[in-house]
């Protein structure tokens, strides 16, 4: 399904992903910008900081609901139609978040908005796969991920600029204008898809076809039934694909939101050993567990699981998707010391701790720029062992650094760092797809997307708890303390990293022809 890394996007391609970020865009800076304001949400709607931090937390919870959704809707109602219903509901939220009277009202409508940008992040995914005919390179990769990791960056810039500056209420008030751009671009440019049947054969997690359609079988092989051209398809199977898996979302939805929910109450009740934490913990791991069961049994008529968990079997995805898990603990980590660092340790403000943070912006656009001719050269395993290593050698001057150290040195070794978490997003996703077929790609989408969320607050997790706990040894031993533990969850990323594909290798056929094989087949599939 995919060629070359090096492939040069056409300018149909190209229109259709400046159409997605446009879109996708402020759906990734309202996320980071909001955690900035929580203090300022506090005391405008005279709140506690318990109750307002909610603002966050009901919008990690409505996301994780609805990203396992996305799959089934864009299968049900076309992919476009879902980006556009998406978009507007996120800007509706918005628009209701920005007149807000009260706590609870923000909190309501924050869940609401939640709920649009779970659809979103996992959709501008997809649709960039699907508007590149399915071939994914690391270019394509490297443009549909650059909201995903500018946004953690320059989010606490222009939150800083608003709070500064604004009211709160342009938080959100300031998506108006840009999700008004991105649906009518979205209009013009994506391409037409509709909720389109195909026969089970064609179902994620079916072995890779053989034979291109309308070519003569392979010797030996007979093409099956549901796909030769004189036999209509299955319409009983269409529509039970269409169907959605309701048990396994309600084992899904309540097992990601009770995982998302221990883990950010691990600070806030001092541990992991406190109830508040436990109970959602475990029980959202219970019901994973169970959702994997479930998802992973035989489905005969073409029925569909919500999240098809059985294509992580396939290596290049299962990899991948183990990376992403790491690489959003590795980068959200950072992100979550790094402006408290600057606002608690060396007492600067919101803005300037903002206007700080801006070099490790400019790192992270620079790998863009040069990742693709890496994974070309080098293969995506060694991009992403590098990009990790990197990373946590850039973030080491922090765990040693004072209330005194040099900006300037700091600013230099963010920028470094930037590169470096910039480089750990695009091989991974590049190299996701290579074994997966087009049917499969909304589901791969979801896989990785959900690793990548959970990754994310567990990182997050992971450091404030060492952060609160070593504030006992003051406050300059306790962010260093932190510091290191954000290094180590860097340089433990490198482990699934090692067993990433390094890229795709073509085999010379017989016949002359550029052969893949698949991991789980030992077949050749001619492209």
């Amino acid at each position: 399904m995919t060629e070359s890394t090096g492939t040069r996007l056409s300018p149909q391609v190209k229109m259709a992903l400046v159409a997605l970020l446009v879109g996708g865009i402020a759906a990734i800076l309202d996320s980071t910008m909001v955690t900035l304001a929580i203090r300022t949400l506090a005391v405008k709607l005279h709140s506690t900081a318990g109750t307002i931090q909610w603002v966050t937390t009901g919008f990690l919870l409505a996301m994780a609901v609805a990203i396992p959704i996305t799959g089934w809707a864009e299968r049900r109602w076309g992919g476009k139609r879902v980006w556009t219903a998406a978009l507007t509901l996120f800007v509706l939220a918005s628009v209701l978040c920005a007149v807000a009277w009260n706590d609870t009202a923000l909190i309501g409508f924050r869940a609401l908005q939640g709920f649009g940008a779970g659809l979103i992040f996992p959709l501008m995914q997809t649709l960039a796969v699907r508007a590149a005919g399915g071939k994914v390179s690391s270019r394509l990769m490297a443009a549909v991920s650059l909201p995903i990791a500018l946004g953690p960056i320059l989010g606490p810039v222009i939150g800083g600029v608003i709070l500064n500056w604004l009211s709160w209420r342009w938080l959100f008030l300031i998506n108006v204008p840009v999700i008004a751009a991105g649906l009518l671009l979205a209009w013009r440019f994506l391409p037409a898809d509709h909720p389109g049947s195909r026969p089970p054969a064609d179902r994620p997690g079916a072995p890779l076809p053989v034979d291109r359609p309308g070519s003569p079988p392979a010797a030996g092989r007979e093409r099956p039934a549901d796909l030769r051209a004189d036999r209509p398809a299955d319409r009983r199977g269409d529509r039970l694909g269409d169907r959605l898996d309701w048990i396994g979302l309600a084992l899904l939805a309540p097992a990601l939101t009770g995982i998302l929910l221990g883990l950010s109450q691990l600070t806030e009740d001092g541990g992991i050993d406190h109830a508040g934490v436990l109970a959602p913990l475990l029980a959202g791991a219970v019901l994973l567990a169970a959702f994997i069961a479930w998802a992973s049994r035989p489905r005969p008529g073409g029925r569909e699981p919500i999240v098809d968990v059985r294509l992580l079997r396939v290596r290049s995805l299962g990899s991948a998707s183990a990376v992403l898990f790491t690489a959003g603990a590795a980068m959200y980590a950072g992100m979550f010391l790094l402006p408290l660092y600057y606002q608690q340790l060396r007492g600067d403000s919101v803005l300037d701790a903002g206007l700080l943070m801006i070099p490790q912006g400019v790192g992270a656009l620079v790998a863009r720029f040069v990742v693709g001719a890496l994974v070309d050269r080098f293969g995506a395993r060694a991009v992403t062992i590098a990009g990790f290593l990197l990373a946590a050698v850039a973030t080491a001057p922090f765990a040693l650094a004072g209330p005194g150290t040099s900006l300037w040195w700091l600013g230099a070794v963010l920028l470094v760092r930037g590169v470096g978490v910039g480089a750990v997003l695009i091989p991974p996703m590049s190299v996701a797809y290579q074994d997966v077929q087009p049917a499969g790609i909304p589901h791969a989408t979801m896989n990785t997307r959900i690793a990548q969320q959970v990754g994310a607050s567990f990182g997050t997790a992971i450091v404030a708890v060492a952060l609160q706990s070593l504030l006992g040894h003051g406050a300059t031993g306790a962010f260093q303390g932190a510091f290191w533990w954000a290094i180590g969850i860097t340089v433990a990323a490198v482990v699934p990293a090692v067993v990433l594909p390094a890229g795709e290798r073509d085999e010379p056929a017989s016949d002359g022809a550029a052969v893949r094989r698949h991991p789980s087949d030992s077949s050749p599939v001619t492209r």
